[in-house]
């Protein structure tokens, strides 16, 4: 993906363990995939999702499923809105940031699925590509175990 011009901000630890806990432990979808935050930052996030014998057995023929695909980067899309509004009210505590993502919710979404989601994990990479006063626009990927594109995404979510 390509990079939009970089926030100069480093996120607090509170911050990063606050977006951390409501990310991969408040929302069930994500704590029941396994979705785990490996890069956090203003312009871009990333995170992975390994796969268990236990979801296996939910997914037909050990794959995902195209709507775990769409759910999984429709997430990401919405954590990387997450760390860009965090980026960009840095004058406030980490506390009142994190709340500011309880209005935060997915107004489109469109998803290319180009090879099926069989591996034995898969990272999920997401981006702003504008932050606007009511509406974000993401870009979104889903790579193979071999960095292969599987599938991508775009996504506008209201912020307001």
């Amino acid at each position: 993906m390509s990079k939009p011009a970089s926030l100069p901000v480093a996120f607090e630890p509170e911050f990063i363990a606050g977006l951390r806990q409501i990310f991969e432990e408040k929302i069930p979808f994500n704590h029941l995939l396994g979705l785990k935050i490996t890069r956090l930052e203003p312009a871009a996030v990333a995170a992975r999702i390994d796969m268990r014998p236990d979801l296996v057995g939910h997914f037909a023929y050990n794959r995902l499923h195209g709507g775990v695909i769409s759910a999984g980067l429709d997430a990401m899309g919405g954590l990387a809105v997450m760390a860009a509004i965090g980026a960009k009210h840095m004058d406030e505590v980490p506390m009142d940031r994190l709340h500011r993502f309880a209005k935060l919710g997915t107004i489109d979404l469109r998803i290319d699925y180009l090879r099926p989601g069989i591996g034995s994990h898969f990272e999920l990479r997401a981006e702003v590509l504008r932050l606007g006063s009511r509406v974000a626009t993401t870009r979104m990927e889903f790579l193979g175990p071999q960095g292969e594109l599987m599938s991508a995404g775009a996504a506008a979510y209201i912020v307001s």
